[in-house]
């Protein structure tokens, strides 16, 4: 698929932002489990945080495939970062189709700059890939609501200035799911546990515990009982990013295990030269790119509108290829591979969330098969 010499600029754009401004620090903010706030700010000034921000409030706008593009291309160089901000874009993009025009007067123009910062709040410790079973209540005292509830794996949430929540205006029925505006710095809202996880290690994930935190009923995005349809919607071209930042690590992993392939000579040659390895990297190529091509079909077609399924399969077949390639890639490299002198055992470490957040592989393909019925 051909891009416009816009993604072109774009992308080339972000390569030599990711070569020059990311690549060097990223093993490091790996093991300290320390978010790069420079690299932010200098995808800030870029505007890349504001990519799902009408120009009329001060952001990019950009299309489907230019977004996922981005996140791609900042996938390659750092996934923590690249997670960052997409969850960052679903919060402004649920203020731009939720939100009135005060919400989006008073929040997006500052969010577009890349402060604050936007959190996703949706999942909880018993309600993960059933959100309808989420506890968190919002309940209508007066002209307030009162959240009482705790989230959990949220995202940026010990730097957001904004969350984007989903709770139940009454805990005992599910079908009053709502969507809701909250700074954080309300009264009542604090960060817990910051989760030590397997990879994605820089990005900070946390849960948040709301003990009656009150806000203006006006913070309320949607009507009452539309949170979860408001959710899937903005989920559906969430999972596109994630499937581009899956892309994006399976790149980068097998641009590793060329070079090494390259370089490593034994029996009196590079290991490329060796048919085992030679076959290897085909494999690795072929589903990369097969990868790209899904991704990128249903970024375009979500620019008709939402295609959960065109999302589901890119984000299933995507997320399966990173972690499969990142694991060809650490046996490429042999032993070497599975130290932390080599860039891809942290790739293989950060692919697998590909498969777990914003629904988990079996989810996706449930989503494939109810689509697939008469």
């Amino acid at each position: 698929m051909e891009l416009t010499s816009e993604q072109e600029l774009i992308r080339d754009t972000l390569r030599q932002f990711v070569e020059n401004e990311v690549a060097e620090d990223v093993r490091e903010a790996d093991e300290a489990q320390s978010f790069p706030e420079d690299v932010w700010d200098g995808l800030a000034d870029l505007e890349f945080t504001g990519m799902t921000v009408p120009e009329e409030y001060g952001g990019l706008d950009v299309d489907e495939v230019t977004y996922s593009i981005v996140n791609e291309e900042l996938a390659v160089g750092h996934l923590a970062v690249a997670t960052a901000l997409s969850v960052h874009c679903l919060a402004t993009s649920c203020i731009r189709q939720f939100g009135t025009e005060e919400h989006k007067e008073a929040w997006l123009p500052e969010m577009a700059t890349g402060r604050p910062v936007g959190a996703f709040a949706l999942s909880e410790p018993h309600a993960g890939s059933n959100p309808a079973e989420m506890s968190t209540e919002a309940r209508l005292e007066g002209d307030e609501y009162v959240i009482n509830g705790k989230k959990q794996w949220i995202t940026n949430g010990e730097r957001a200035g904004v969350v984007i929540l989903f709770a139940k205006t009454d805990r005992d029925d599910p079908n009053t799911v709502t969507q809701f505006l909250v700074p954080t710095d309300a009264d009542g809202l604090e960060v817990g546990k910051k989760e030590d996880k397997l990879g994605l290690r820089a990005s900070d994930t946390t849960t948040l515990i709301f003990e009656d935190v009150r806000i203006p009923a006006e913070n309320r995005l949607t009507e009452v009982g539309d949170g979860l349809k408001a959710a899937f919607s903005i989920l559906t071209g969430g999972r596109v990013a994630i499937a581009s930042q899956a892309v994006g690590v399976a790149q980068a992993a097998l641009d590793a295990a060329v070079s090494y392939a390259n370089e490593r000579e034994q029996f009196g040659q590079p290991i490329v030269e060796h048919q085992a390895i030679g076959q290897k990297l085909a494999d690795m190529q072929t589903d990369v790119q097969a990868a790209r091509l899904l991704t990128r079909d249903a970024a375009r077609k979500n620019e008709d509108g939402v295609d959960p399924m065109s999302a589901a399969m890119a984000k299933y077949f995507a997320s399966e290829t990173a972690v499969d390639v990142a694991s060809e890639a650490v046996q490429v490299h042999g032993g070497y591979g599975y130290t932390k002198d080599f860039d891809v055992e942290r790739y293989y470490r950060d692919a697998k969330i590909t498969t777990i957040y914003e629904g988990t592989s079996e989810i996706q393909k449930k989503i494939i098969a109810r689509h697939l019925k008469a």
